[in-house]
């Protein structure tokens, strides 16, 4: 078997593993485990030993357990709960008004989790009977609730995007300042969306009736939203302040937000040891699910790269005559595919190191490719068969409400991302302005 022959068989294998539902982790680290004993032997895997001892002594990643921590702190602290109760009495006088609240809540909570089935599955649980209560359309329900909660892998601080900034060698910090604006785009996107289809089908989100609206005085309203509102902003303040600022690198910003989030606990009266016992169980969960995929894709990209994969792929890519902007578009459209499939670890250790040395050529720079890449990861928890937010929001979903509601209900959103990175990669300054203007110290 030529080497060209054994790197095409490592894709069949690839797709094969993943159609027939074995984890993605271990599909990858088999598959690497019998092509690289195939090209190269039993040295193949002293390779990987070197690789996941790499891996270990990577200190910026100590920040992922740190943010999930922080995640699960804040999603016992029920911080999401009020402000929630607090922005539907603000917004829900205009039509579409408790689908905006969801949106802004989302966006909140998204610059404090940074995991997307924390925050899906309490905007679910907060957001999906009110709005079904009150004559919702089932597909805008839906819609706003999956994209809304999926921001919080862009938003940062964002565990994706740590993994993102290690494997692609640029700065985590500038990273994050490049995610922000595209994030806060796609929020105003997401309104701009809700206010335009609810003033053409007003009986898509039918505003609060002045009944309701009296429930709640609005000096109670602004009150209970300055209350819940204010201690998140706090955090999100400590934490990005420190690293945008240069104070400290996220890895140790990570850590204080874990001890603030922990402290708004006793602040919204949630704390007890059983909530922290949950809490760093679940952490140990979902750390460990996110470096077993690392460690297998370490191991695939290894035996990939060693076998000269990227310089054929490069090969493809300049035979075709893509050109610059070919090559970006082409790298853009594997990710989509891909996110209908796996998720966005196992995307980017896959298409990282292969696209990156070929933009590279092509004079990208890294933070650019980076961030671009992060916002059309979006679509990975939309797109169907695997859209993750998709199932989420199916686990909690009233019934009446089925999976073809849902999947109507994303299009929207999925196209609203879409024309965000088309925007982005033509016009480039509106994600690295931030970066180039206030990174210099990170």
């Amino acid at each position: 078997m030529t080497i060209e022959m054994l790197l095409v068989a490592m894709f069949i294998f690839l797709v094969i593993g993943l159609l027939t539902g074995h984890p993605l982790a271990f599909v990858l680290g088999g598959v690497a485990t019998i092509a690289g004993f195939l090209g190269w032997g039993e040295s193949a895997y002293s390779i990987f030993v070197v690789r996941t001892y790499d891996l270990m002594s990577n200190y910026t990643l100590v920040a992922i357990p740190m943010f999930v921590l922080m995640a699960n702190f804040l999603t016992a602290s029920k911080v999401a709960d009020g402000l929630f109760e607090s922005a539907r009495y603000l917004l829900g006088p205009l039509k579409g008004g408790l689908a905006l609240a969801v949106i802004f809540v989302s966006t909140i909570f998204a610059a404090t989790t940074g995991i997307v089935g924390a925050s899906v599955v309490t905007m679910g649980m907060l957001g999906l009977p009110v709005l079904l209560k009150h004559g919702y359309q089932k597909e805008l329900a839906a819609g706003v609730i999956c994209a809304g909660g999926t921001l919080g892998i862009l938003i940062p601080p964002s565990i994706m995007l740590v993994v993102m900034g290690t494997y692609a060698q640029v700065s985590v910090g500038k990273l994050f300042l490049a995610a922000i604006i595209p994030g806060l785009v796609l929020s105003t996107a997401y309104t701009i969306y809700v206010l335009v289809v609810c003033h053409i089908h007003p009986e898509y989100g039918p505003a609060l009736s002045a009944e309701e609206s009296a429930a709640m005085p609005i000096p109670d309203r602004i009150k209970g939203a300055m209350i819940n509102l204010v201690p998140p902003l706090l955090l999100i303040l400590a934490v990005l302040g420190g690293i945008f600022t240069g104070i400290a690198t996220p890895t140790e910003a990570s850590g204080v937000g874990a001890l603030m989030a922990l402290i708004l606990t006793l602040f919204y009266k949630q704390f007890s040891f059983k909530m922290v016992s949950a809490a760093v169980i679940d952490t140990a969960k979902t750390t460990s699910m996110v470096f077993m995929i690392i460690l297998g894709a370490n191991a695939f990209t290894a035996i990939f790269i060693g076998m000269d994969g990227d310089m054929l792929v490069y090969n493809l890519v300049t035979a075709a005559g893509l050109g610059k902007i070919g090559a970006l578009v082409l790298m853009m459209v594997i990710v989509f595919v891909l996110g209908m499939f796996i998720d966005w670890t196992g995307i980017v250790m896959l298409v990282f190191p292969i696209f990156l040395p070929i933009m590279d050529v092509f004079g990208y720079d890294r933070l650019f490719i980076a961030a671009l890449t992060a916002v059309i990861l979006q679509t990975c928890f939309l797109t169907p068969p695997f859209g993750f937010a998709l199932f989420y929001i199916k686990g909690i979903a009233p019934a009446g409400m089925n999976l073809s509601h849902i999947y109507r209900g994303i299009i929207p959103f999925v196209v609203i991302i879409l024309i965000v990175v088309v925007l982005i990669a033509i016009f480039p300054g509106i994600m690295m302005t931030l970066p180039n203007s206030m990174g210099a110290a990170i």
